[in-house]
Order: C-alpha cells, then structure tokens, then sequence
C-alpha cells in the first residue's frame, strides 16, 4: 500500500524516481525500494514525504484519514468517579447497579 501510494504521488507530479530522489535526497535505488516495498521510509522521512506530497502519513499508509473518535458524552457506569446524573439528581451507587443489571437483561 504505502509503496504504490508513493509512486501513484510521484507520478501524479510527472516526477521520475530520480527526481524524487534528489528532493528527498536519497538515491534513486531507495525510491524504487520504497516503491516496491523492499524498504520502508523512516519516520521522519515518511512525514517529509507526506508534506512533498500535500497528503497525511494516514494517507501515506493506506489508512482511513477519519479517526474515530470516542463519544465526549459517553461516560462508562461502573465508573465510580464519574458523576451521573438523572434531571440534575446525582444518581448513588445502588441506583447505578439497578442501571447496571437491567442493561445486561436482569442477570447478574
């Protein structure tokens, strides 16, 4: 993935691999490495790459550019610490167990 996205970039610049070569400053036998995944950028070099290219490392890596996120009005029940309410009554421990058991059907 990462070395086909680094050669579909390179063509869409009508660069040859010597000439990606001399803007990242590595020889050309390293771009075709890259490019045919018998060699894998640094970091450094990879986010150098990213910027070239107006792309993420995500993008570079064949990952989806959206994270996923964790929900910020999600709050986990068994969480003692965590304080929930119902219509503005912090809710005590018995009633988070009661919550607790009816989600997982009664059964404890």
């Amino acid at each position: 993935m990462l070395g086909n996205n680094i050669k579909e970039l390179r063509k869409s610049k009508r660069m040859t691999q010597k000439d990606l070569a001399e803007v990242m400053n590595v020889s050309q036998q390293t771009i075709g490495a890259w490019e045919t995944e018998r060699a894998v950028p640094g970091a450094d070099t990879l986010n150098d790459l990213a910027d070239y290219f107006g792309v993420t490392t995500d993008y570079l890596l064949g990952r989806p550019e959206e994270k996923k996120e964790k929900d910020s009005n999600s709050v986990d029940l068994a969480d003692k610490k965590a304080l929930l309410t119902y219509q503005g009554i912090p809710l005590s421990d018995e009633d988070r167990e009661i919550i607790i058991r009816l989600m997982r059907g009664g059964q404890e």
